[in-house]
């Protein structure tokens, strides 16, 4: 049951970071640091106990994190911006290691972080461009979606989430990988023919949106 229902909220997550990306971003990355805050509350639980979302304590402790991430990402750029790189940089970066058939562990987990730092930075400090945004978006909606197919078909578990398996799963079939390549090429073509057009800066379209910051970027000359 776990599995459905995680699988299926990965899928609508995922869907919709890949196809609207930062289109509705003040929307979407809400949604997104929701689902962050919820694997990272429920991770956090089941770390501690029995497993990944095992016991109705995982699931509080889940729900609970995602309504503040949530909060906090719709009314601050910065937090929004933190949260939704960081997601997008633990799961581009963990999803390079499973492809180089790096065994899920501390080296899997310890990329994820290097490559959500360095995102969560060049997003607030470097104005990250439309569309490179655009592009990121894409491939960590893609890689949501897969993982919840893989979750509803059986493929992977709830449980795996810190086992082996995951990346045995993802390697025995090429399928996924070709999966992930088609649901990324339809988030990019779908959001660029989206655009009216490819310039501004994510700080630029969050104040487009009505978004507050904690502090005012100073006005361009």
């Amino acid at each position: 049951m776990n599995d459905v229902v995680f699988g299926i909220l990965a899928i609508v997550v995922g869907a919709l970071f890949a196809l609207r990306g930062y289109l509705t971003m003040r929307l979407v990355i809400p949604v997104w640091g929701a689902l962050i805050g919820f694997m990272l509350g429920a991770g956090a639980v089941g770390a501690a106990g029995d497993g990944f979302l095992t016991g109705a304590a995982s699931w509080i402790a889940g729900l609970l994190v995602a309504v503040v991430f949530a909060a906090l990402a719709y009314l601050y750029y910065e937090i929004s911006i933190v949260l939704a790189m960081g997601g997008i940089g633990f799961m581009l970066g963990s999803s390079l290691m499973v492809a180089l058939n790096v065994t899920w562990g501390w080296v899997i987990v310890l990329a994820g972080i290097v490559v959500a730092v360095a995102l969560g930075m060049l997003a607030i400090v470097g104005e990250l461009p439309m569309l490179l945004l655009t592009i990121l978006t894409a491939a960590a909606g893609a890689s949501a979606v897969v993982g919840g197919i893989m979750l509803l078909v059986g493929s992977i578990h709830t449980s795996d989430v810190n086992d082996l398996g995951v990346t045995g799963a993802v390697n025995d079939s090429a399928a996924w990988w070709v999966l992930y390549a088609i649901i990324l090429i339809i988030g990019v073509v779908a959001q660029f023919r989206a655009l009216d057009g490819m310039r501004g800066s994510l700080r630029d379209q969050w104040a487009s949106d009505g978004g507050r910051e904690f502090r005012q970027a100073p006005p361009t000359v």
